[in-house]
């Protein structure tokens, strides 16, 4: 996946395209992905870099949603828990199993989370990720040792999946591309065109690379920008009513001491009405989240001190060794793009299902949803987009498309499992070059021919595509990334035959963006 080639190809086609799809976040991509897959021609433009919001911020979880089973929205559980067993069939080398224990306080917590899991199970069928059962204390600490002893009466062991979102993106992306779509990242669109008959028809865009400004036109316009929905609905007509209610997580990341054993902690009740959970991740863990309904968005959101207070709370008391924020390695912010309810109500409140909207100018918006539902989010709005384009009707093919990378045995390429099939090319790369097997820092796994593989094959043009989204290192560890940024800078200059200049301006602009990972 070539960047150039993907800009020429966008810029010199002179036919509308079927379908022109704004953003390339998890939503953007699938829909790129189920056009492609279906025969029609289909280009994708993201602002920024793919998955630069939202899609690379989420809990790393590909679930069901225990919470909606228990707000009896069952219909959303049952399609989600489908979707998760795709998707793990789909891209066996980003989405596994993961066992998460409901610590039992109360006499009554085994019980009422034991039968609710069950059901979990039962809506799960054949795509079932394993049986929940209760467990006794002793089988829970030696599940969690690190578990809050004083009051613990055991536990309820139940599965679901994980994954690592930003890889995902990638190579969904990789697939879109591979089945013929064109996706360019930096080039936003500053502007939508309108026909005759005042419909949508195309768009206005910026090559944030060279500057300029050229027009594209098609056939159907699907806004899937997410928190920016309303932003690009108004492109098209300054009036439009919002349809978003913003709502931002956060989660803060810790050293792997703090969840010894490879098992998860589900918390099913916190203050603010949300599930808390904790979950080994890259060997590190994983904590959050939270829900704060925002009044403006934006492409890097700062955690607020006192949902960092929240979070540090919460896993205190579960926790034997209560974390304080100097074990904080890294602290991130991401925004939901919840659709707003007539009735109004907190966000936390908000169903997780998915909207699509068609305003009277034929501007689709796909907004709502979850990573975990997203195949099935693309498969609804590309049947609908095609009727709005009147394109022949052609099926999804998307329940049983491997994922680029899709290898079932990944795990044995280590740190690298994460690039499936494309790892044995990063291996060759080293093997070929041994310098490039040299770490970035040694707290971290990542090496520099995970750079020089991000800059040729997956369109990574900055340090922060690299350190945030194409490797994990800025939300494993802050500071760990910002060590990392000028070795970083420049092999991407190299790659990419960039000067001097640009390389301290990247390490200069990377280094001031890890600074808000950093909790104060």
């Amino acid at each position: 996946m070539n960047r150039q080639e993907q800009f020429e190809r966008l810029r010199s086609r002179q036919e509308p395209w079927d379908l022109l799809i704004i953003g390339g976040g998890a939503t953007g991509v699938s829909c790129a992905l189920d056009a492609a897959s279906r025969g029609y021609q289909a280009a994708l433009v993201e602002q920024h870099d793919f998955g630069k919001g939202t899609s690379s911020r989420s809990t790393k979880l590909v679930h069901g949603g225990v919470r909606y089973l228990e707000q009896g929205n069952l219909t959303l559980v049952m399609e989600a828990l489908k979707e998760r067993g795709l998707l793990r069939e789909n891209a066996p080398h980003l989405v596994g199993d993961l066992a998460f224990v409901v610590p039992n306080y109360e006499w009554w917590e085994a019980p009422f989370y034991g039968v609710g899991l069950r059901l979990y199970d039962l809506l799960a069928g054949k795509y079932g990720f394993g049986a929940s059962r209760n467990l006794s204390k002793e089988e829970t600490l030696e599940r969690l040792p690190t578990l809050k002893q004083e009051g613990l009466r055991g536990g309820v062991v139940y599965y679901d999946g994980q994954f690592d979102d930003a890889r995902l993106l990638i190579h969904l992306a990789r697939t879109a591309a591979e089945q013929g779509a064109t996706l360019v990242n930096y080039c936003p669109v500053i502007a939508l065109r309108r026909n005759s008959q005042n419909v949508v028809c195309g768009a206005v865009l910026r090559d944030e690379e060279s500057g300029a400004e050229f027009e594209v036109r098609a056939r159907a316009v699907i806004n899937a920008t997410g928190c920016f929905s309303d932003a690009v609905r108004r492109m098209a007509d300054s009036e439009a009513r919002p349809m978003i209610a913003p709502s931002q997580g956060v989660h803060i990341v810790l050293d792997g001491s703090f969840l010894r054993g490879g098992t998860a902690i589900m918390v099913p009740h916190t203050s603010d009405g949300r599930v808390m959970f904790a979950i080994p991740w890259h060997g590190h863990t994983l904590v959050g989240t939270t829900d704060t309904a925002l009044e403006k968005v934006s492409l890097e959101p700062l955690p607020l001190a006192e949902e960092i207070d929240f979070i540090l709370e919460t896993a205190g008391q579960y926790l034997d060794h209560a974390p304080s924020r100097a074990d904080i390695l890294s602290a991130w912010a991401g925004i939901r793009p919840l659709v707003k309810s007539a009735e109004g109500g907190s966000t936390a409140s908000l169903s997780r299902d998915h909207s699509i909207h068609i305003d009277f100018n034929g501007l689709l918006t796909i907004a709502g949803g979850k990573w975990t539902t997203c195949r099935h989010m693309a498969e609804d709005c590309i049947n609908q987009a095609a009727v709005l384009a009147g394109l022949d009707e052609q099926p999804c093919v998307t329940r049983r498309l491997r994922i680029h990378g899709y290898h079932h045995h990944a795990a044995r390429f280590g740190h690298l499992a994460v690039y499936g099939s494309d790892a044995i090319g990063i291996q060759e790369m080293i093997r070929t070059h041994p310098p490039r097997g040299a770490r970035l820092h040694p707290e971290l796994p990542y090496t520099e021919a995970e750079v020089v593989w991000a800059a040729r094959w997956e369109m990574a043009r900055t340090v922060d595509d690299v350190l945030a989204r194409r490797t994990r290192a800025l939300l494993l560890s802050a500071r760990a990334a910002a060590a990392m940024a000028p070795r970083v800078a420049e092999i991407l200059a190299s790659e990419l035959g960039l000067a001097e200049e640009w390389q301290r301006e990247q390490v200069e602009a990377f280094q001031a963006l890890a600074a808000g990972y950093v909790a104060q």
